[in-house]
């Protein structure tokens, strides 16, 4: 396998030769593990480790390797084994808050082309959910696809598919059967040599299998799910690339039943660029769609033609991502609790407003 099959274009040719790289190879993460990345390129794939200036750069704040990522390796003579040097630029990043408590970025895939949204059309099936994966994918700066799996176990499908056409706003939507095979091979003819797709979605949806059917082998374990909701166990325990049958890179990923925003402030924009154009036409620049005169919004919730429950998900993921940005960014901080000491100060000044006029 060459470079070239593993997504290497004329962007990391440009990166590559910005500056003299020394006795380093372009190599690419197919998979990692604790403190060790799996590198595959124009020459055996190894394992290989952090460089020492490649830690130093982390902790200042540099990029740590993900699958996915493009990289600067050099060879240890006499090993089976290689160096990091450093991580090339990314095209694109998926991420997502760091699970817990703790506010920082987690890359879940880099160098993405195009990400496939998997929902199974059963029990688990949730359209807010979709609408927070797609918010994500536009941040990201893949394509997004969305999979509707399990269309043997769903009699309705058709209605679904409608649905979920109406959130995703001109992205693909396919209608598969993993188990059956029905619509797979349209999805696999839409899908093209060296391009690198990430597969996300909850546990249970059926990510693995459709990833075994495009390998054309049980690559990925994987479960049933439960009986009585539809949710599923996590089989897919890391991330690894492979390359599909019809040469396309395959990513697989654990299931995310929460995926936390990261720096999504673009994405909520174009992922409900819809409500946005509706905003535009109301009659305040600053309208909050809850009582103004002339809100195009409100219009559209009274006529049926913009769904409430699509409504206060968007707001809800623009609170969450406000919220996260503030954590972030310290002038965002600041500025925010400036903002909260006035409204506050504004507050106290009415009520004493109010006891006066009482006296």
């Amino acid at each position: 396998m060459s470079i070239g099959d593993l997504g290497w274009n004329d962007y990391c040719e440009a990166v590559w030769n910005e500056k003299d790289r020394g006795e380093c190879v372009p190599a690419r993460v197919v998979a990692q593990q604790r403190g060790l990345w799996r590198v595959a390129g124009d020459f055996a794939e190894c394992w290989a480790e952090a460089s020492g200036a490649l830690r130093l750069a982390a902790q200042a704040g540099g990029d740590w390797p993900t699958v996915g990522d493009w990289v600067t390796a050099e060879k240890r003579i006499g090993e089976a084994r290689a160096s990091i040097q450093e991580v090339l630029p990314r095209r694109s990043k998926f991420s997502r808050k760091e699970a817990g408590k703790r506010v920082a970025e987690q890359v879940i895939a880099a160098n993405v082309d195009k990400a496939v949204i998997v929902a199974a059309l059963d029990g688990d099936f949730n359209l807010r959910r979709i609408e927070r994966y797609m918010t994500q994918i536009w941040e990201s700066g893949a394509q997004a696809i969305v999979v509707l799996n399990k269309a043997d176990v769903c009699a309705g499908a058709e209605a679904r598919v409608a649905e979920v056409e109406k959130v995703a706003l001109a992205t693909p939507v396919h209608t598969v059967s993993a188990k059956t095979g029905q619509g797979m091979e349209a999805l696999e003819a839409s899908l093209r040599r060296a391009e690198t797709l990430v597969f996300l979605g909850s546990s249970g949806v059926g990510k693995s299998t459709l990833v075994n059917w495009l390998l054309g082998t049980e690559t990925q374990a994987t479960a049933a799910v439960r009986q009585s909701d539809s949710r599923g166990r996590h089989t897919t325990t890391a991330r690894e690339l492979f390359v599909a049958r019809c040469g396309a890179l395959v990513m697989d990923t654990p299931g995310l039943r929460e995926l936390q925003l990261w720096d999504a402030r673009e994405g909520v924009a174009e992922a409900f660029a819809d409500i946005a154009e509706l905003a535009a036409e109301c009659h305040f620049r600053d309208c909050t769609h809850a009582s103004e005169p002339g809100c195009a919004v409100r219009q559209a919730l009274e006529k049926g033609t913009l769904d409430a429950e699509r409504l206060e998900n968007q707001r809800k993921l623009a609170r969450e991502e406000e919220f996260l940005s503030r954590k972030v960014d310290p002038e965002k901080q600041q500025e925010y609790k400036k903002r909260i000491k006035l409204l506050f100060r504004a507050i106290r000044r009415n009520a004493q407003s109010r006891n006066k006029d009482k006296k």
